[in-house]
């Protein structure tokens, strides 16, 4: 049995391992790495060492210990109240503004982790407060950065156009950025229905920072929060990050068979509305760590980490609580994860994959197959570096003719970029780590399962959509 096939295989059993056994993920990927990365690869640990990744390690730390700051004094509480008021209460809307929003940071060229990783925690904090799904919101964040990501001037659009330029290929940049903006779109309609997100509608969360006691401020069941079909069981409780921020209340008659009276949260926590200096200063960090990643391209962990030690010194107590937040054993799954994925690229794994696909002689059966490696391998690693390898991959294949290029270049691009949502890649790991900490289980078991229905279905819809009709 070839080194490549073990490595697959040993792949195969740390998912089954991690599913039916109360293991992290990645520890198991660590133990993987080392013992698929010696014995049948015939690395050192220093080998083995350099595909751990210390960039995301330092942004997971990083921003999850900021927004634990601002949750501990109270700033998320604050941005939750604002936010409502921008909306002015409509909780249906809420979803669709963090979508919006992180495709407009994308598409004018932030890195699509570092878009996430901005939006994400307060995104998840308005999921908590108010009911809605978090696999709902958490998927609206990644496939709005998505929807972004491929405009021309984007990071992912300017790479795939640079790579296609330098290959002498035929390129469309508006089809590109168009294709993953319309898959995007699409997937995020059908994961807001199935969420329950319909049932958002006509609900209204005040604007005036009270609570409604036991029954005027809670959202009804069936609204929020429930496993791919709206029920409130899978819901965070409102508030039990941010402490509320409204009060949610109906403004129409239920529909039939939508139950009542069931509730998500208590009111807000005192004060919410008031802007303090330390809520004040720690959106001035916030607005400081958009522009150094934005605008001067600076890492966005180190940027994190730097603003929330200032913010520790000047408030140490809002530190001590803060601590806590950092999310461990997330930080454990990605890493792991992604370093066992180094290994498979450092032993040739995926190349050997790609080959053998090449290697087929029906040309829709290898386009198709091509686009499953690219968006199953970028689940688990870097999407930008899974485009630059592929791209250049499927160049031989591309000059026979048979295929048509831009569709083929778009579905391969698209493939790989939207099965982001999984919890073991860098935009999936940044929702699972701003999720409430009592939820996070369960909300990992959702990523992963919708992360997987995605990277098994989506690849053959753009292909079917993109690829075959550019056929002959």
């Amino acid at each position: 049995m070839s080194a490549e096939l073990i490595s697959i295989l040993v792949l195969a059993v740390i998912f089954v391992v991690a599913t039916t056994r109360s293991v992290n993920m990645g520890a198991l990927a660590f133990a993987a790495a080392f013992g698929v990365g010696t014995l049948a690869a015939g690395f050192d640990a220093e080998k083995v060492f350099e595909g751990f990744p210390g960039d995301l390690f330092v942004v997971l730390v990083g921003v999850t210990y900021f927004f634990a700051i601002a949750r501990a004094n109270g700033t998320t509480d604050w941005l939750v109240h604002a936010g409502i008021r921008l909306v002015r209460g409509r909780i249906v809307l809420i979803p669709w503004v963090m979508f919006a929003v992180t495709g407009v940071l994308t598409a004018i060229g932030a890195v699509s982790p570092a878009a996430v990783a901005i939006i994400a925690p307060i995104a998840m904090g308005f999921a908590a407060t108010y009911g809605i799904h978090p696999l709902l919101m958490g998927a609206l964040v990644v496939h709005g950065a998505q929807a972004g990501g491929f405009s021309p001037i984007s990071i992912y659009g300017s790479t795939v156009n640079s790579i296609v330029a330098r290959e002498g290929l035929p390129g469309n940049e508006i089809a590109l950025f168009l294709a993953s903006l319309v898959v995007n779109l699409v997937i995020a309609v059908v994961i807001f229905v199935a969420c329950g997100g319909a049932r958002l509608r006509g609900l209204k969360a005040g604007d005036d920072g009270h609570g409604g006691g036991d029954d005027g401020g809670r959202l009804a069941a069936g609204s929020g929060g429930g496993t791919g079909a709206g029920t409130s069981g899978d819901a965070p409780a409102a508030g039990s990050a941010s402490g509320g921020a409204g009060t949610v209340t109906r403004t129409r008659e239920a529909t039939a068979g939508t139950a009542t009276g069931s509730a998500t949260g208590t009111g807000p926590r005192p004060g919410a509305e008031r802007l303090d200096p330390a809520r004040a200063a720690t959106l001035t960090g916030l607005v400081l760590l958009v522009v150094a990643v934005l605008g001067f391209d600076l890492d966005a962990g180190l940027t994190a980490i730097a603003l929330a030690v200032v913010l520790a010194l000047i408030w140490p107590a809002h530190s001590k609580e803060a601590i806590n937040g950092i999310t461990w054993p997330t930080v454990l799954l990605v890493c792991g994860m992604l370093t066992y994925v180094n290994v498979l690229d450092e032993m040739g794994t995926i190349e050997w994959a790609g080959e053998g696909v090449a290697a087929i002689g029906i040309p829709l059966v290898a386009a198709l197959l091509f686009c499953y490696i690219g968006g199953f391998v970028s689940a688990f690693a870097s999407s930008v570096g899974i485009i630059g390898a592929l791209i250049p991959l499927v160049v031989p294949f591309l000059e026979k003719g048979e295929i048509g290029v831009v569709g083929m270049v778009a579905a391969l691009s698209v493939s790989a970029t939207v099965v982001d949502v999984s919890p073991f890649s860098t935009n999936g790991a940044l929702v699972l780590a701003s999720a409430e900490e009592t939820d996070r289980d369960r909300f990992f078991r959702q990523l992963m399962i919708y992360g997987g229905a995605v990277t098994v279905v989506v690849p053959a819809l753009i292909w079917l959509a993109m690829v075959v009709p550019g056929f002959g």
